[in-house]
């Protein structure tokens, strides 16, 4: 038997079964290595999408630096066999400043240069991150960080878009109508949680707080907020306006619904409500999808 060195990293290797490379015979230089996605003949069909998943990069979504979960994709034509996939990596660290800026304009740079850079016609991306932004405690006025979550979805043809859309998921509180018609005091309320996939208007300029526009609709419909920091006081707000508004998932999809609709950058939208029921052993929901045209 082999005696190794264990007191080298290299022995203490051969040691538990590493053994030395062979001797190849196909080449080490990327200049006369076969490059086979690149393989032209015909493939029979064109593929309408394909890319890469689960990309984690450092994003920024409005002054806030946080982690994005990104997926990308291009067309590839019937006469290729398949796309160089480096080289979506090396378009977004064209775009790469301390992060990627989460907004429409640099993700349609960002797709622009991956188009050039894959010489195909299409190119698509979603991204999903954390949105954080300032709020404040409804009596005290105590200022906090809250959240929720955001996916920016776009895909172009050539120059033009083809989809321009943005989810947002947020939490809200939901008070039971009929546990309160029922029953002597009280009723049961638990946490809601809001999709809201909205599908927007390709030629429209958005406001600055556009965002902020969709994730009010979500919210104030609902039967209270969530917040970050409550005192007393606070505390004492948010349960009573709970209990002055309570809501089945049908009625907060339709008045999510009723705001959305009056938008006019807005073009159609889904939603959903699911409310983690705390007196049942099974959640609540309700969808609804609507298009203007």
């Amino acid at each position: 038997m082999t005696e190794f060195d264990l007191s080298t990293r290299e022995g203490r290797w051969k040691h538990f079964g590493s053994v030395d490379p062979i001797e190849g015979t196909k080449p080490t230089v990327k200049e006369e290595m076969k490059d086979l996605q690149s393989t032209n003949k015909n493939y029979l069909f064109e593929i309408e999408e394909v890319g890469i998943k689960n990309l984690v990069y450092p994003v920024l979504v409005d002054r806030f630096q946080t982690a994005g979960n990104f997926s990308f994709s291009t067309s590839l034509n019937q006469d290729e066999k398949g796309i160089n996939m480096s080289r979506i990596l090396e378009s977004v660290e064209k775009h790469y400043d301390n992060g990627i800026e989460l907004d429409f304009d640099s993700l349609y740079r960002l797709l622009r240069s991956l188009q050039e850079r894959m010489e195909q016609n299409a190119a698509g991306v979603d991204v999903s991150a954390k949105w954080f932004f300032d709020r404040y405690s409804p009596i005290t006025n105590i200022k906090a960080v809250g959240h929720a979550d955001v996916t920016y979805g776009m895909a172009i043809n050539k120059e033009n878009i083809t989809r321009k859309e943005i989810t947002l998921q947020a939490a809200v509180t939901t008070l039971c109508p009929c546990s309160k018609e029922i029953s002597e005091y009280s009723a049961h309320n638990q946490r809601g949680i809001i999709t809201v996939k909205a599908i927007l208007n390709n030629e429209t300029i958005l406001t600055d707080d556009y965002k902020e526009k969709i994730l009010d609709a979500m919210e104030a419909n609902a039967s209270s907020i969530l917040y970050p920091i409550l005192k007393r006081p606070d505390e004492k707000s948010v349960t009573e306006r709970a209990y002055e508004n309570p809501r089945f998932v049908e009625d907060l999809i339709r008045l999510i619904a009723a705001d959305l609709v009056d938008f006019d950058w807005i073009e159609g939208f889904d939603i959903e409500c699911r409310n983690e029921e705390s007196i049942h052993q099974h959640d609540a929901f309700a969808k609804i999808k609507y298009r203007k045209q």
